[in-house]
């Protein structure tokens, strides 16, 4: 019999040293991402601007975001799915039923954050944080509701002892991984090893605060997981933005569109093999 998504990931956590997930939008950048990395970050701030075009300031609906990773988990069966799902979408019973479809539906894991809302993006000025009890007490539901999803506790706390009391106090409600969010120092990483017996999780973002670092880098300060949650996003916004430009003053030739840019047969050929995965998936269940 198949094991779950969540212990599939727990047991590539337990062989690997540092596990990347890349952060996709729609199900075509999962699909292209998938390619290269076996874990993906069902991103927030991604999702945001490609299913909505607005910023990530707490405009996701839960059922869209739920949609959205059924159809990831449709055509990339053997991934693992790490999926941001901000504060829980407010109360804790809703964050509960969502942690609850998610993991029908075949995610491997959860980021819960302790955001107030109007929220943020975890690497902009101005966040402002829950209470520390109400996002326990968020947190400790979720972790009895979920079978065997893997739960990452986020915290956007920035003072150094407030992120440590924090930590410390997840960990203890029983979150399987840590992170904090816009880390601008990552000796921090160093520090909250030896104070949290957790895995750490770390966020990194082209242009956002925490400095860049790699891979061999954050697994020596002590991180597992590293979460890339807009890669994919910035990339398309760079090719689109270079191919209409292209086309524009090449008088609308589309063979003078830059190199780099895929014709139909290439493009069918990640389509197919989608609908391939997709029966894939149905065999397998």
């Amino acid at each position: 019999m198949r094991s779950s998504y969540g212990t599939q990931l727990r047991d590539a956590l337990a062989k690997e040293s540092i596990l990347p997930f890349i952060g996709v939008y729609d199900v075509f950048s999962a699909t292209l991402a998938g390619r290269y990395f076996n874990s993906l970050f069902i991103s927030g701030f991604s999702f945001a601007a490609s299913h909505y075009g607005l910023p990530d300031i707490g405009f996701i609906a839960w059922s869209d975001i739920v949609s959205f990773v059924q159809r990831v988990r449709t055509v990339l069966p053997e991934h693992h799915l790490l999926v941001d799902i901000d504060d829980g979408y407010c109360d804790p019973e809703v964050a509960c039923h969502v942690v609850s479809l998610l993991e029908g539906i075949g995610a491997s894991g959860v980021v819960l954050e302790d955001q107030q809302r109007p929220r943020k993006c975890g690497h902009l000025d101005g966040k402002q944080i829950m209470e520390l009890g109400q996002y326990v007490t968020k947190l400790e539901r979720v972790v009895k509701t979920r079978r065997d999803l893997y739960v990452v506790a986020r915290t956007d706390a920035s003072d150094p002892a407030d992120i440590a009391c924090r930590a410390e106090a997840y960990a203890k409600a029983g979150a399987d991984a840590i992170l904090v969010d816009g880390l601008r120092d990552t000796e921090m990483i160093r520090k909250l090893k030896t104070q949290v017996r957790k895995p750490l999780v770390v966020s990194q973002i082209g242009g956002g605060q925490s400095p860049p670092a790699s891979l061999a880098e954050l697994k020596e300060l002590g991180a597992s997981l590293v979460i890339y949650s807009t890669p994919c996003l910035f990339a398309a916004q760079g090719a689109i933005e270079n191919a209409m430009r292209s086309l524009q003053s090449n008088d609308g030739v589309l063979s003078a569109v830059p190199s780099g840019t895929v014709d139909l047969k290439q493009c069918n050929v990640i389509l197919n093999q989608n609908l391939a995965n997709r029966e894939l998936l149905r065999v397998a269940h």
